[in-house]
């Protein structure tokens, strides 16, 4: 056993918890937090994609103890309270979703992207969101979402640096 102490989602989490506890299970089974999803336990989905220190990693892969200290992001700390993140209104907005397994893991996934490519090309973004797979939507409307949200992101900023 092993104690952590971390921030998930902005709240500070102390836990005793064994050492081959992955991350993905950590979140789901100790703190509730199901919208991290486990789809296909190889890390071939993308479907536990969380951030972990500023960085999308699939949850899955690594053990509880390797984020000691961290700071932890799930799909549930995207939005802001009682709100949605505007990836999440694209998503929604351009039909980015059918049957919602996936789309945790892929805003997750678009919402690291845009930070790290505010202006990203149509190739670009399905290169960032290679390691996500969707199984209904064949991607065209999700990236068409991930397009538009980076639109939206730059008028909001345009907007802010105007005020």
């Amino acid at each position: 056993m092993a104690q952590l102490s971390m921030t998930v989602n902005g709240a500070a989490v102390r836990a005793d918890v064994e050492d081959r506890t992955l991350l993905v299970h950590f979140l789901r089974d100790h703190l509730r937090l199901t919208g991290t999803h486990v789809g296909c336990d190889t890390s071939q989905c993308g479907a536990c994609v969380v951030h972990v220190g500023g960085r999308a990693v699939k949850s899955c892969t690594i053990f509880e103890v390797q984020v000691d200290g961290e700071d932890v992001v799930t799909i549930e700390g995207v939005a802001p309270q009682g709100g949605l993140h505007p990836v999440q209104a694209a998503f929604q907005e351009h039909h980015g979703l059918q049957c919602g397994f996936c789309t945790p893991g892929m805003i997750t996934r678009a919402y690291r992207l845009l930070q790290e490519n505010p202006k990203p090309t149509d190739a670009e973004i399905r290169m960032g969101i290679s390691g996500n797979l969707c199984r209904c939507t064949g991607y065209q409307n999700i990236v068409k979402a991930i397009s538009a949200d980076a639109e939206t992101m730059a008028g909001l900023k345009k907007k802010e640096a105007a005020e």
